[in-house]
């Protein structure tokens, strides 16, 4: 009859095997493939004022003519691609960390927003897009009228004793 040793550690170490190889085999300088890039996405950052809905994109080394963004059905889409371009031929990379290839993102808006009269502008590898909101749809201060009631007067009464 064969005894085996119990290892608490064997599983441990298999799962980290499984990661080493699920990331070696991403990067193309250690994996082999150079079709294989980190895939990505741009970050972007939703925030809103009185007046818009503003988007505010990272797209470092891109130019504006690398991405599209549309307005369709109360969705804004964002789509492109950030090309991987080797200088020189006899390059040899070690490690290739940036992202490339193609995305798309997509936010579905709410519908006190609108279209007409958006705004984008990219700069220094960051796009700004401003979606105005619906006049209809704008907080509004409501003017109170009417006349104030007049104060009441307490006639303080004295105990006597």
């Amino acid at each position: 009859m064969f005894l085996a040793k119990y290892d608490p550690f064997r599983e441990i170490r298999s799962l980290q095997d499984e990661v080493n190889r699920l990331f070696t085999s991403s990067y193309p300088a250690q994996g082999g493939r150079e079709d294989v890039m980190n895939a990505w996405n741009p970050r972007v950052d939703v925030f809103e004022n009185s007046d818009s809905l503003m988007f505010e994109a990272e797209l470092p080394g891109m130019t504006k003519d690398d991405f599209e963004l549309s307005f369709e059905n109360n969705m804004l889409t964002l789509k492109g691609e950030r090309r991987f371009e080797k200088k020189d031929e006899g390059d040899n990379y070690h490690r290739i960390e940036r992202g490339y290839g193609s995305f798309a993102r997509s936010f579905t808006l709410p519908p006190t927003v609108t279209a007409e009269g958006a705004k984008a502008e990219f700069e220094n590898g960051i796009l700004h897009v401003s979606l105005p909101k619906r006049e209809e749809t704008k907080a509004r201060k409501i003017e109170i009228t009417g006349t104030e009631a007049p104060a009441k007067t307490i006639e303080a009464k004295t105990a006597s004793a």
